[in-house]
């Protein structure tokens, strides 16, 4: 069905028509109803201001949405993890000045028997997997900047860290967390 978009009518049979899997394809990457909805918003707002943007001679107007949609919960979802290093690096600046736990043996001691076990996991991964786990969490890239820097596809990166990740959890259990390394 062509859509003219630009028309309320139509636009809005296209939000009755779509909107639901708009928000699932948000809601599966952000796992938050409230965020997905917001994407749900912000898809079909931009989409009313500029709706020549979509042309169906380049495919279906649900899968174009559906793109649009993970492509701003990925955005979402990578501003809430900037957010949280950065909340994660001023709680360190701030707990400075104060005495920590770790400084006693008995923890630190935990804290070795916890590193020694994610390194001995990460060395077990397969090669492409520890590089691309390692780049990710340690190197703090994303999964594009990683499938662009070793030159494999975007999909390719994701599963390798995906994959990488569920061994070192079934292999490291809780110890698993870049703090323990």
């Amino acid at each position: 069905m062509a859509h003219d978009l630009s028309d309320p009518v139509q636009f809005g049979q296209a939000y009755d028509e779509h909107s639901r899997s708009v928000y699932t394809a948000a809601y599966r990457i952000l796992g938050n109803p409230a965020q997905a909805q917001d994407v749900v918003q912000d898809v079909f707002l931009r989409i009313w201001r500029r709706p020549r943007t979509f042309d169906a001679g380049r495919g279906e107007l649900g899968s174009y949405l559906r793109m649009m949609a993970r492509s701003r919960a990925l955005d979402m979802w990578r501003e809430g993890q900037a957010a949280g290093r950065a909340f994660d690096r001023l709680k360190v600046a701030v707990a400075q000045d104060v005495p920590r736990d770790d400084d006693r043996p008995s923890v630190q001691a935990e804290l070795r028997e916890d590193r020694t076990t994610v390194r001995d996991a990460v060395r077990r991964l397969p090669d492409a997997q520890r590089e691309a786990v390692v780049m990710a969490y340690w190197g703090g890239l994303t999964a594009d900047e990683i499938a662009r820097r070793i030159e494999v596809p975007l999909g390719t990166a994701k599963s390798r860290i995906r994959l990488g990740l569920e061994k070192l959890r079934a292999d490291g259990g809780a110890a698993f967390s870049p703090a323990h390394v």
